[in-house]
């Protein structure tokens, strides 16, 4: 058979809406995760983390543990077998988090110590709690706050610098009619997906064989390889389903001690974390300090722009939330100053989280505009518009395609924008005060070099092999219609097999990068595989394979300022005597690229919204300076948005395909999130006429600032 004869879909599968391939499997719990899949002699370990937050193990008081029923080990830094510490990481540089139990040091409360390995993991967990640990404590340091004589200045790069200058920033200032200059915070957040971290690991036929909950197989391989000094090829990582990452789920420290236990007791191991050991073992977005200068013409035109940013890193490892970058790409400005900051401290390392650095960069920038609007006597939107650059305002690059004035004309027109009484505080609900808000948003749009497999079958379907990995996005999906209407097929003829590592290098699912770079790689295979076909030959009982590397075709792209777009609408009520803010409804228009299913496209859009809801109004991780842990590191303590707290939420685009990629794609994973925070700071000022620069917006806090009652 061969399949020359194809039959033509009556219309594109992209761009029409699809239920997720998967969908069904996870509502009847056919689709299993990491931690349920069975394993022959399947053993269990539990991680023991440290109780203090700066010092040294004295000692780790196993024999009482390893009489105790079920327990076949317990590893701890003497005992445990070495790692390699002197490696090129994923990321360019060996990450100090993974080298677990390779020294007597503690960096942080909740540093891994130990791990206990049982028959059951009950058995494992009595016995990890029973586990003494004898430390020798030092002082610790866990405050954060802005201005402290240990921040820094961490060294950048070309692509991504620390710090940018242009222009007379002071003299600049010093000319401007209007200024404003105030300092925004945002506290220790969390990713908390549903799925939590889980490992099993096992060798087999002398390969190390690991079923992860990751974010990107190939990565996790890699590391591992690097990690344990493996040849590449002996190591595969699968992951076929995932519930929720949001950035933390790279390679962690449970895998490497998953993979460590199964080396060590030559049979297979599973590690799970429990929700309280993810608040100090899988990282989190750093809390931020902020100060917003802005210098402008009594018009509303930028003369001077400043946005200096403090986080939080650790002493293991820096990490820094780039929160100043955000309005590199954003607003012009005779001078223009962004720069990001460190603070070391005794916490746990931070790590990316949804839409890092945008996030609350835009939540600290966006307020500061509407500020601006204020003393200016102008309508927000209206002064974007007086302050929208025509390239990059730092690069003096082209932009690939720039809509955000399009989001927010189509945004305003929905929300109702031009009834809005621009003065704070006069519209009321009996005894709830009203407001409305507005922001941009903005992320990269990027690509990665990836590489993917397309076969096609005797019997006439395609089976598409490629290391993405489905994290709750749709992707599996979006990829299945993407390879259906390249090879001018239904969607029901391909099958589409993911998240396995031998499949091949590709990009991960973060940056908003992965679906653009996956679809890159399947396009390109099917160009290939459609010339092979196009000889006409039988198709043999293996299939006919096409393979494709973008390496070449990414790395000749013209440089542009590559980025997604869009405009947040936010309306709250504030309750004048408990202080309470619920956001009534909320619209969010963006430009994206080009949507594959608009479906799973428009959940992604209302996850990131939801998300921003709940970091103007209910996430804040707090630690205690006595302990250096946490206060409540679980979903009863550390608040986030519940059904009740969801009102209304729109999502939409504007047409917007990037015409330099294949398919038009530009990434959606994590714009829906940038700018919903200030859209809702924003409109609670509109509301009582308060400001809040401080997240989140607590109703002690609004009670404390007034109401403007």
């Amino acid at each position: 058979m061969t399949t020359t004869t194809r039959t033509v879909p009556p219309t594109r599968a992209t761009g029409t809406a699809h239920t997720r391939l998967e969908g069904r499997d996870k509502v009847t719990g056919a689709a299993r995760y990491a931690a349920e899949i069975p394993f022959a002699g399947l053993a269990h370990g539990w991680l023991v983390l440290s109780t203090i937050a700066r010092g040294r193990i004295r000692s780790v008081e196993s024999d009482p543990v390893l009489a105790m029923p079920g327990v076949l080990a317990v590893l701890h830094h003497g005992n445990a077998p070495r790692l390699n510490g002197d490696y090129t990481g994923a990321f360019g540089a060996p990450d100090p988090i993974l080298q677990v139990l390779q020294h007597d040091r503690v960096p942080h409360a909740g540093w891994p110590v130990a791990l206990v390995v049982a028959e059951t993991s009950e058995q494992a967990r009595e016995a990890a709690e029973a586990l003494v640990v004898r430390y020798d404590q030092e002082p610790h340091d866990v405050a954060f706050s802005g201005g402290r004589p240990e921040v820094r200045t961490p060294a950048g790069s070309p692509a991504s610098p620390t710090e940018t200058e242009k222009g007379d920033l002071e003299r600049e200032l010093a000319a401007s009619a209007v200024v404003v200059d105030a300092e925004y915070t945002t506290p220790e957040e969390h990713h908390s997906p549903l799925e939590p971290h889980a490992a099993m690991a096992r060798w087999d036929s002398g390969r190390l064989e690991v079923i992860d909950s990751n974010q990107g197989s190939r990565f996790v391989a890699e590391e591992l390889a690097k990690l344990f000094s493996l040849d590449p090829a002996s190591v595969r990582v699968r992951s076929e389903h995932v519930g929720g990452a949001f950035g933390a789920k790279a390679t962690r420290p449970h895998v490497v001690l998953a993979a460590m236990a199964a080396t060590v007791l030559h049979r297979p191991v599973r590690v799970v974390l429990t929700r309280r050991q993810m608040f100090s073992v899988v990282g989190y977005r750093s809390p931020t300090v902020q100060r917003i200068r802005l210098g402008a013409d009594p018009d509303g035109r930028l003369r001077a722009f400043d946005h200096e940013a403090e986080c939080v890193t650790s002493t293991v490892h820096e990490f820094v939330e780039r929160s100043a970058q955000f309005g590199r790409v954003m607003y012009d400005a005779d001078a223009h100053h962004t720069v990001d900051r460190v603070v070391p401290l005794d916490v746990p390392t931070p790590s990316w989280m949804r839409a890092p650095g945008k996030a609350p960069g835009s939540f600290a920038l966006e307020s500061a505009l509407d500020e601006l609007a204020e003393k200016c006597g102008m309508d927000p939107i209206a002064l974007r518009v007086r302050n929208e650059p025509d390239v990059g305002p730092l690069s003096g690059l082209p932009f690939s395609s720039r809509k955000v004035l399009a989001c927010f004309e189509e945004g305003a027109e929905r929300f109702g924008w031009a009834d809005r009484d621009p003065r704070p505080g006069t519209r009321r609900d009996g005894r709830w005060l009203l407001g409305t808000g507005t922001a941009a948003a903005t992320f990269p749009s990027g690509a990665v070099p990836s590489t993917a497999a397309v076969t096609a079958e005797p019997d006439g379907t395609f089976t598409v092999r490629i290391t993405a990995a489905d994290v709750g996005t749709g992707a599996r999906t979006a990829l299945t219609l993407i390879t259906a209407d390249a090879l001018e097929v239904e969607p029901a003829r391909i099958h589409m097999k993911i998240a396995d590592s031998d499949f091949g290098p590709a990009m991960i699912a973060g940056g908003s990068m992965g679906t653009r770079s996956w679809a890159w790689a399947i396009t390109a295979a099917v160009d290939e595989l459609k010339e092979q076909l196009a000889l006409g030959a039988e198709i043999p009982p293996d299939g006919i394979t096409a393979r494709a590397d973008t390496g070449a075709a990414i790395g000749a792209l013209a440089q542009k300022e590559r980025h997604s777009y869009g405009a947040q609408f936010a309306e709250v009520a504030v309750d004048v005597t408990s202080g309470e803010v619920r956001v009534r409804r909320m619209l969010g228009v963006f430009a994206a690229g080009r949507i594959i299913n608009p479906l799973t496209a428009r959940s992604q859009f209302i996850g990131g919204m939801i998300w921003g809801l709940s970091m103007a109004l209910h996430e804040e991780a707090v630690r205690d300076p006595a302990s250096g842990g946490h206060v409540g590191a679980d979903l009863a303590g550390y608040h986030f948005a519940a059904n009740a707290d969801v009102p209304l939420i729109e999502a939409d685009w504007v047409d917007d395909p990037d015409e330099d990629d294949p398919v038009g794609i530009k990434g959606i994973g994590e714009i829906g999130i940038v700018g919903a925070a200030a859209a809702v700071a924003n409109a609670v000022w509109h509301a009582t006429g308060v400001r809040h620069r401080n997240l989140p917006i607590r109703p002690d806090r609004v009670l404390r600032a007034g109401t403007g009652e």
